[in-house]
């Protein structure tokens, strides 16, 4: 049996860049997350481990070591007796490697 080969990522064009990643997360556990070393963003849903490593080592100019995604999809809710549904999210949590830091306060 052969295994299936892994393709290289392409690097994502500029405008794509700033697709994937849309904003930090600034919470109390994406704060607590800082002190690992780790930067939580919320990124496009379409936008692949590959792709967000490689977005944010550009607009950053940081060394990334790991990308863990997860989606969050949309809640059913009731907003005046109607019946709605949250949007989907899809979150990634990048661990820089050492000696690297994002300050999420300031803009890029």
């Amino acid at each position: 049996m052969s295994t299936p080969s892994r393709k290289a990522a392409a690097k994502p064009s500029a405008e794509r860049r700033y697709e994937i990643v849309r904003r930090p997360v600034i919470t109390e556990k994406a704060t607590l997350l800082s002190e690992h070393n780790q930067v939580t963003f919320l990124v496009a849903i379409d936008a692949t481990k590959p792709e967000i490593k490689a977005a944010v080592e550009d607009l950053f100019k940081v060394k990334v070591k790991a990308v863990n995604t997860l989606r969050q999809k949309g809640k059913w809710k009731r907003v005046r007796g109607r019946p709605g549904q949250r949007a989907e999210k899809k979150k990634a949590i990048v661990t820089l490697a050492e000696g690297h830091s994002i300050d999420v306060t300031t803009g890029l």
